[in-house]
């Protein structure tokens, strides 16, 4: 048996099956994989007396935090009769207490799921047996798992105790989600991060698992596995487990793609090229023969997702990644593409998979949304970035191309990629309409013309930055201003991050450089308080008019909300004279009189 797998313990011909993840179920510290960190640091401590009162223990599932926990208090109540008393992390016998503690049978070492204890009266019942010393180990170790379902009471009503327990008690706490624990808590424990199990690590581990249990397995298999199970040990064993039982003591990776619903990475690599080439009908025709195959579509894109992953990290950082998920044939073919597919068409395809991939679990009919998931990715797969346009379309204005007439159409050329770069060309001819879609052009900033600060509000709002341009007619006090270089305070509780937002606006608008810069004590007001002032003075100006003032006495409490101006009404040359009974004012005394 292997150093890294515990002693199997001699079982009855009739006792039951036992799965893989109790059997190999770590019982010391060396059994521990991709740990080092934290048993160097308890190694440390233990050598040199400092144990604390209590440990929280956070990761992901099934990495290893009950297990740790039950290592640890088996550590803290180690006794080997004649050889050692005290705590101790090397344990290279099974002492008095420990087969007890591995079973979780031992009165001492009591675990309590908070998941169904999640009361006061529970930790009460904690409190009130932490003072009376332990039957017959060292210590009492009390194990909470999932600590964070405890209730807010629980928690408050433990704190005391954890923070001055008595001396012959520890603490042992185990959670996924430890943002959930209150800082009181956490403040009062010693806490340890279990990191997830990398690939490499974990498929060697698999592989000594197969071993020692007599399985055939394929290197490529026990990957895929690995990769599954995202680095939790727990679920690459019980993974694994059903490996065996899908292929008779024997682990493939066709078994183990057919058994999950995985896709051949060859055919993934097949599909991802036909879809970035725009060969459209060739990829609708690969993802439903994976699709018959029992592939998941969403599977299917997150696949090619991963790929389109793989060869972004190459064309970035080349061929040296160390995975060992990832088969030579990735690699090379992973390689090829990243010398001909460029940043910004990777880029492209990972958001339009992902969006696809939320689409088909949404949808009614995933494999439907699939195939329109690879058919934007094949459309989009040959059109030039923006910078790309913009090149082309400089080079097309220089050399008299955009006047050309387009040859026509015929039939046959109808693929994505035909199309894409059709569109290129009905976007070069199009001339400055393209440039304006993507970026201001020479013509279009030099038309830009901000020679006062009310222009940029103006700009702003043709913009449609609502945001920008409530802020600066708001929370702007302009202390200098000048083309290419802005001076202000702010208002009180207005953000700073304004000047940094129109800087940067403007620079994008006109092609320019602006310093904006930010200052105290300027008292000119803002825009808006110019407004309020003006229409205030209107307002009191119209108010004093005689007629007006008449009407706010003979109404009390009403007041001048708005003021609009009326065009004088166009008279015809030849009006007819009024009649008799038309009733008619000559100027405003007439008014006044009636009232």
């Amino acid at each position: 048996m292997s150093e890294l797998f515990p002693p199997e313990p001699v079982a009855p011909a009739s006792a039951p099956y036992r799965v893989l993840a109790r059997k190999y179920r770590p019982i010391g510290f060396e059994h521990l994989i991709g740990q080092e960190p934290m048993v160097r640091t308890l190694a440390n401590s233990f050598a040199s007396g400092r144990i604390h009162q209590a440990y929280i223990l956070t990761g992901v599932r099934g990495i290893g935090k009950t297990t740790t926990a039950r290592i640890l208090a088996r550590a803290f109540n180690y006794s080997l009769p004649g050889k050692i008393d005290a705590p101790s992390i090397e344990m290279p016998e099974i002492g008095v207490h420990c087969q007890a503690i591995i079973e979780s049978r031992h009165v001492d070492v009591i675990e309590m799921d908070a998941a169904s204890h999640t009361g006061i009266d529970d930790v009460r019942e904690i409190i009130d047996n932490a003072r009376y010393r332990p039957v017959s180990a060292r210590t009492k170790v009390y194990i909470v798992d999932e600590v964070h379902m405890l209730s807010k009471q629980a928690f408050n009503g433990l704190l005391k105790t954890l923070e001055e327990p008595p001396e012959h008690v520890k603490f042992l706490f185990a959670t996924t989600e430890i943002e959930k624990v209150p800082i009181t808590v956490r403040s009062r424990c010693l806490r340890f991060d279990l990191k997830r199990v990398d690939s490499a690590l974990m498929t060697r581990h698999l592989a000594g698992i197969c071993e020692a249990e007599g399985v055939n397995c394929e290197p490529e298999a026990l990957s895929l596995i690995a990769r599954i199970a995202e680095g939790s040990v727990r679920d690459a064993l019980s993974l694994l487990d059903q490996a065996i039982a899908h292929g008779s003591d024997s682990v493939r990776a066709a078994d183990v793609r057919a058994m999950l619903g995985l896709s051949d990475r060859g055919q993934i690599i097949e599909l991802f090229e036909a879809a970035m080439k725009g060969e459209i009908g060739e990829a609708l025709g690969l993802a439903g023969r994976l699709f018959d195959a029992g592939a998941d579509p969403a599977q299917i894109l997150i696949d090619i997702a991963e790929f389109s992953h793989l060869v972004t990290r190459i064309k970035l950082a080349g061929k040296g990644i160390d995975d060992p998920t990832i088969s030579e044939d990735e690699r090379r073919r992973g390689a090829e593409f990243a010398g001909k597919l460029g940043v910004g068409a990777l880029t492209r395809a990972w958001q339009i998979l992902l969006k696809g991939v939320q689409d088909v679990k949404d949808s009614p009919r995933p494999l439907a949304s699939a195939e329109m998931a690879l058919v934007r990715l094949a459309y989009a797969a040959d059109l030039p970035s923006p910078k790309d346009a913009l090149r082309k379309l400089a080079e097309s204005e220089e050399t008299g191309v955009s006047r050309r007439v387009a040859p026509p159409v015929s039939a046959a050329s109808t693929s994505p990629a035909s199309e894409g770069r059709r569109a290129l060309s009905a976007a070069s001819a199009s001339g400055a309409a393209v440039a304006r879609a993507y970026s201001p052009t020479p013509a279009a900033t030099a038309a830009v013309q901000l020679a006062r600060f009310e222009d940029v509000v103006a700009l702003a709002r043709s913009k449609r930055d609502i945001q920008l341009h409530t802020a600066l007619e708001s929370d702007v006090r302009l202390e200098r201003f000048e083309p290419g270089q802005i001076t202000f305070s702010l208002v009180e509780g207005a953000s700073p991050q304004i000047a940094q937002t129109l800087s940067r606006r403007l620079g994008e608008w006109t092609g320019e450089r602006w310093m904006v810069t930010l200052v105290g004590g300027a008292t000119t007001p803002t825009l808006r308080e110019r407004a309020d002032a003006e229409t205030a003075r209107q307002l009191s100006g119209i108010a004093a008019h005689p007629v007006v003032s008449k009407i706010l006495q003979r109404f009390p409490g009403a007041t001048i909300v708005e003021t609009r101006r009326i065009e004088a009404p166009v008279i015809p040359p030849e009006a007819p004279p009024a009649s008799d009974d038309d009733v008619s004012y000559a100027d405003a005394s007439d008014v006044e009189d009636e009232f």
